[in-house]
């Protein structure tokens, strides 16, 4: 065989490999490219799944929040309770609702000075600083006097903090984690006891925990003690009976409720997956286009996996 012969064989042979080699090279990028979309796939699935979910969730939601505000919207003639609950099952799913008047809070844009620090020292903070923390609370929500200089400003000017008091009552309790000094733990102690829907300076010391019970001005241990075994035994048949009980002339109670209500619900959806979400209602009078209106909402999703963190202090 000539030497001509013998290249054209040769060349022959090295594109046979090199298309062997290309399509190789094809059928692993295209294996690979199945891969990513086999991902791309699970993934948008997934996160369809937790989309309908959520969807589900928020009409669960709204049910609740109708029903709810359906039985709070008596006649004038029905004295409305103060707290209570139901419970309904809607496509599959199981809804827990349970409603309190905000009553039961403390309401930091009117709440007395001696209530505010009550309640610091009743979660644990030095009977010496308690006021102090108190006075950063009134401070935020007061207005400044005019034609003086703004103390509390300069304060949080002189700490260096990047924000300044809102000389203006609360709009939201989270507020409270800008306010100068304030320990952050005892801020996360104190978010279950306060509000800023109550409408009232006076707390319904007949729902009220003990840790605002024990806020109250003049309140000793022994007190506490007496009143909490006399609210368990007496009610609800005598509401008034147990008001006497912190004895006569004790300030800042009441045994009425409030317009505002907070609504907290446990959803269960058929697969298992759980929902906390929470809220406040207003209940509106004679005359609304409206039966309530919310005031505040917070969907949680899953709070086994995390739930909803509190919002870091800004210093």
């Amino acid at each position: 065989m000539s030497k001509i012969a013998l290249a054209r064989k040769g060349s022959r042979a090295s594109c046979k490999g090199f298309i062997v080699v290309a399509a190789l090279w094809l059928l692993a990028a295209l294996a690979a490219l199945a891969a990513v979309a086999s991902v791309y796939v699970s993934q948008s699935a997934g996160a369809l799944a937790a989309l309908d979910s959520r969807t589900e969730t928020e009409m669960l939601a709204s049910a609740g929040i109708e029903l709810a505000g359906y039985q709070l919207s008596l006649p004038a003639t029905v004295r409305r309770p103060t707290h209570g609950g139901f419970s309904f099952n809607l496509a599959k799913s199981t809804v827990t609702v349970e409603y309190m008047s905000e009553a039961a809070r403390i309401n930091l844009n009117m709440a007395s000075r001696t209530m505010i620090a009550g309640l610091f020292a009743a979660l644990g903070a030095q009977p010496e600083a308690a006021p102090q923390f108190a006075d950063r609370v009134i401070g935020w929500r007061s207005t400044p006097r005019r034609g003086e200089q703004d103390e509390e400003v300069a304060l949080y000017r002189a700490a260096g903090l990047n924000s300044l008091p809102r000389r203006a009552p609360f709009n939201s309790v989270d507020e409270l984690w800008l306010v100068a000094g304030l320990p952050a733990a005892l801020i996360e102690r104190a978010m279950p006891f306060v509000t800023v829907y109550s409408g009232i300076a006076e707390v319904n010391v007949l729902d009220a925990a003990p840790e605002v019970i024990a806020a109250l001005p003049g309140m000793t241990p022994l007190k506490l003690g007496a009143f909490l075994n006399a609210r368990q035994s007496l009610l609800p048949d005598n509401p008034e009976f147990v008001l006497s009980a912190l004895g006569e002339g004790q300030a800042g109670v009441t045994v009425l409720g409030s317009n505002a209500y907070r609504i907290r619900m446990h959803i269960t959806l058929p697969d298992g997956r759980q929902s906390r979400p929470e809220g406040v209602l207003l209940i509106l009078g004679a005359g609304e286009t409206q039966a309530y209106r919310v005031l505040a909402w917070r969907d949680e999703i899953d709070p086994g996996a995390g739930g909803p963190q509190n919002p870091a202090q800004k210093r």
